[in-house]
C-alpha cells in the first residue's frame, strides 16, 4: 500500500511503503535528491534514510539554509574526531559541535598536540572523505551504547550516557571505524563533505562541561561551507579579524597588557588611559547634558545587601567574597544596590523625579580562564551604569530619552547600524505577575511609538525585569551587545524605596536599569577591531606626533609640540636619532593620525609639513594646522572604518 506525505507548500506526496526521505526527495526531483543532505520529519530533523509514514510532513533540506552548512559542520567535527583518532589512537574525545561558522570537537591526548599538526589533520580528513564512507544511525540499548564506549576507552562518552535521563535507547552513528554518541542528522556518507570546503582554524584549551575543576581537553576549532568560494571568503574575513584583533593592537601600540599575576585583570598603560579618558570624557559631557547626576558607590558590601537585592539567590556563583570584621562581603558584581542606598539616604519627593543617576562602576565577576579573552572577557570592567527612579506615568518618557541616547552616543563613535531585541521575563524571576505586565508594555510602547524594529526574545529578562539590547554591528559585520534599558518594579520593593507623591502618600517608584557602552573595556576593544587602530583623531591617544628632521629642528619641534599640547591636543614629540623615514614608519605603525615634520623651511616660515594618516598634504602654518585639527576634534569627525 503507498503512504501519503504533505510537502511544505501543503501539496501531497504519494511514495511506496517503506520509502525513506532520500525516495521522497527523488519523487519530488533528481536534482533535489543530489543536492539534499538531510530532512525534517514532522519538523524533526531527520536522516535521509529515515522511514516515512503515512501523514508524516516532510521537508528536504539542502546546503543552501542554514539547517543544511548545519548538518555539514556537525559531519566534519565527526571527521575531525576520526581523523584524530587515526593519527593518535589513544586520544579520549569528548563532545563536537556545530557553533556559529563553524564547530569544533575537545579531545584529551596522550601527548601535547599543537596546531602545527593541523596539515596532517587535514590531509587525514580528505582521505576520509575520499574515501566516502556511508554514515549509519544506530539506536542501541543504552546498558549496550555503555559498554560499546566502555570497551573503547572511551570516559566522556560513558559518562554523557550515565547522565541521561532515564533514556533506554541511544543513537549512535558509526561511520568507517569510527562511531560516535550523538543526535544526528548526518549525510549519507562521507564523500558529500566535499573537497575543500572546511578548515582547521584554532586550537585552545577547554575544560570538560566547562567546570574548571574538570579535566582539561584540547578543543580544536575549525569551519565548513557548501562551497569552496564562501570558504574562502570566510578565511579572508578571519584573517582580517586576526589583523584587527585588540590584543595585538593593543600590544602594538602600547595601549594595555595583562599578566600571570593578574589573570582576567587587564592592566591600562599611560597611552590605553589616554584612549580610556578620551571615551570618559566625552561620555561625562554627554550625560550632564542629558540630566544625570554621577555617583560612586563602594566596591564591597555586605552580603545581606545582596540577599536583599536578589543578586545573591540568582548570581553568587559569579561573585567573590570576603570578610570584614567577622561579617560576610561580598565584591560588586553589579552596581544597583548601591546605587539604590543612595537613593535611600534621604527622603524623595515627587518633585525630585525622575532622577537620573549615573555611575561609572568597577565590577567584578568570576569568569573560568578558559573563557577569559583579551578586553571582551575579563573578570574586572568598569560598566557606564545609570539608574533611573521615576514614577510610572514618567517611565515610557524616560525609557524614550534613553533610547535615543543611546543611538547618539553610538552615531558619535562611529555605529550606526544598530540591532535592537526586547527580552521578556525569564522563569527564574522576581516581582509580580502586574510588575513584569507593566514593563514589559512599556518597554513594547516605546519600540512601536518610535517605529523601531526589534526581534523579540521571550524569557530572555533579566531576573528583576525585561530589557531593551541594543546590539551594534561593526566593520567585519560582526555584532556586539553593548547597551541596554531595563524595567525594574521588584528591586524598588525589595529595598523599600518610596517617593512622597502629591497627596503626601508614599509611593513606590520604578527603576530604570541602563547601561550605555556596557563594558568600557569591552567597548574599547570593539572600537580598536572596528577601525583597525586607526581611531578617529578625537579618540587617538596620540593625535599628532612631531618630528625634527634633525638635531637643529629639536628645539623648534619641541616648542611645537609645546604649542599642541596647550591647545587640548595630545602631542608627542620623537626626536630620536633614528633616521626620519625611520620615525615617520614607526608613527604610521602607531596610527597616529598627523605626523608634522619640521626641517629648515618649516622652522623658517614658523610652520609644520603634514602627514594626514600617511599622507602627505604639504607644510601650513602651525596656528592654522592647530585650528584645523581642533575643530575635527571637537566635531568628533569620524574616519572610514576600514582603516
Amino acid at each position: 500500500m503507498p503512504i501519503h506525505v504533505t510537502l511544505p507548500d501543503g501539496s501531497p506526496l504519494e511514495l511506496p511503503d517503506g520509502a525513506t526521505a532520500l525516495d521522497g526527495a527523488q519523487a519530488i526531483g533528481p536534482r533535489l535528491a543530489r543536492a539534499a543532505v538531510a530532512a525534517a520529519v514532522n519538523g524533526e530533523p531527520a536522516d535521509l534514510s529515515r522511514e516515512l509514514h503515512e501523514g508524516d510532513q516532510l521537508a528536504i533540506v539542502t546546503p543552501d539554509s542554514p539547517a543544511g552548512v548545519d548538518v555539514l559542520r556537525h559531519d566534519a567535527s565527526h571527521v575531525l574526531a576520526q581523523a584524530v583518532l587515526r593519527l593518535w589512537p589513544d586520544t579520549e574525545y569528548a563532545i563536537g559541535p556545530t557553533i556559529e561558522n563553524g564547530f569544533y570537537y575537545d579531545f584529551r591526548f596522550a601527548e601535547p598536540v599543537s596546531d602545527t599538526e593541523f596539515p596532517r589533520i587535514e590531509a587525514e580528513m580528505a582521505k576520509i572523505v575520499a574515501e566516502n564512507l556511508p554514515v549509519a544511525r544506530q539506536e542501541l540499548p543504552r546498558a549496550e551504547a555503555r559498554a560499546l564506549f566502555a570497551a573503547k576507552d572511551q570516559p566522556f562518552k560513558v559518562e554523557l550516557i550515565d547522565d541521561l535521563p532515564d533514556e533506554q535507547t541511544i543513537s549512535t552513528y558509526t561511520q568507517g571505524e569510527f562511531v560516535d554518541l550523538c543526535r544526528g542528522p548526518h549525510l549519507p556518507a562521507t564523500g558529500r563533505l566535499g573537497k575543500n570546503t572546511y578548515k582547521l582554524t584554532s586550537m585552545a584549551g577547554a575544560y570538560w562541561r566547562g567546570d574548571e575543576h574538570n579535566a582539561q581537553l584540547t578543543r580544536i576549532y575549525g569551519t565548513a561551507f557548501a562551497k569552496k568560494e564562501e570558504l574562502v571568503a570566510h578565511l579572508e574575513a578571519l584573517e582580517m579579524a586576526r589583523q584587527r584583533d585588540h590584543r595585538r593592537i593593543g600590544r602594538d601600540l602600547d595601549l594595555f597588557s595583562f599578566h600571570d599575576e593578574g589573570p582576567g585583570f587587564p592592566f591600562f598603560h599611560a597611552k590605553g588611559m589616554r584612549l580610556w579618558n578620551a571615551i570618559i570624557d566625552y561620555w561625562r559631557a554627554e550625560h550632564v547634558k542629558a540630566g544625570y547626576e554621577e555617583i560612586r558607590t563602594p566596591m564591597i558590601l555586605r552580603r545581606e545587601l545582596w540577599e536583599r537585592s536578589g543578586h545573591w539567590e540568582n548570581y553568587k556563583d559569579n561573585m567573590y567574597f570576603t570578610e570584614i570584621d567577622g561579617a560576610p562581603f561580598a565584591i560588586k558584581p553589579m552596581n544597583c544596590p548601591g546605587g539604590l542606598l543612595i537613593y535611600k539616604s534621604r527622603r524623595r519627593s515627587y518633585r525630585d523625579l525622575p532622577l537620573r543617576m549615573a555611575e561609572l562602576g568597577q565590577v567584578h565577576r568570576h569568569e573560568m580562564s578558559g573563557v577569559l579573552h583579551g578586553l571582551f572577557r575579563v573578570r574586572y570592567f568598569t560598566q557606564d551604569d545609570a539608574h533611573i527612579y521615576c514614577t510610572p506615568e514618567q517611565l515610557e518618557d524616560e525609557v524614550r530619552g534613553v533610547l535615543r541616547f543611546m543611538l547618539h552616543m553610538y552615531a558619535a563613535f562611529g555605529f550606526s547600524d544598530v540591532r535592537i531585541e526586547l527580552s521578556t521575563r525569564p522563569d527564574k524571576s522576581i516581582g509580580t505577575d502586574e510588575m513584569w505586565a507593566g514593563a514589559e508594555g512599556a518597554l513594547t510602547n516605546v519600540l512601536k511609538s518610535e517605529d523601531i524594529d526589534y526581534l523579540l526574545n521571550p524569557g530572555d529578562g533579566a531576573f528583576y525585569g525585561p530589557k531593551i539590547d541594543f546590539h551594534i554591528r561593526d566593520v567585519m559585520g560582526r555584532t556586539w551587545q553593548c547597551g541596554t534599558i531595563q524595567v525594574d518594579y521588584g528591586m524598588p520593593e525589595r529595598l523599600d524605596i518610596t517617593y512622597t507623591g502629591a497627596d503626601n502618600e508614599e509611593h513606590r517608584p520604578v527603576m530604570v536599569h541602563r547601561a550605555l557602552l556596557g563594558s568600557i573595556e569591552r567597548f574599547m576593544g570593539i572600537l580598536l577591531e572596528h577601525y583597525g587602530g586607526n581611531l578617529p583623531t578625537w579618540l587617538a591617544p596620540v593625535q599628532v606626533l612631531v618630528l625634527p628632521v634633525s638635531d637643529r629642528h629639536a628645539g623648534y619641534a619641541a616648542e611645537v609640540a609645546e604649542q599642541l599640547r596647550v591647545a587640548g591636543l595630545r602631542a608627542d614629540l620623537d626626536d630620536r636619532s633614528e633616521s626620519v623615514g625611520k620615525r615617520i614608519r614607526d608613527g604610521q605603525l602607531q596610527k597616529v593620525p598627523y605626523l608634522l615634520v619640521v626641517g629648515d623651511r618649516e622652522q623658517e616660515a614658523r610652520a609644520v609639513a603634514v602627514r594626514a594618516r600617511g599622507d602627505e598634504t604639504g607644510a601650513v602654518p602651525v596656528e592654522q594646522f592647530i585650528a584645523e585639527v581642533t575643530a575635527e576634534v571637537a566635531e568628533r569627525r569620524l574616519p572610514a572604518a576600514a582603516g
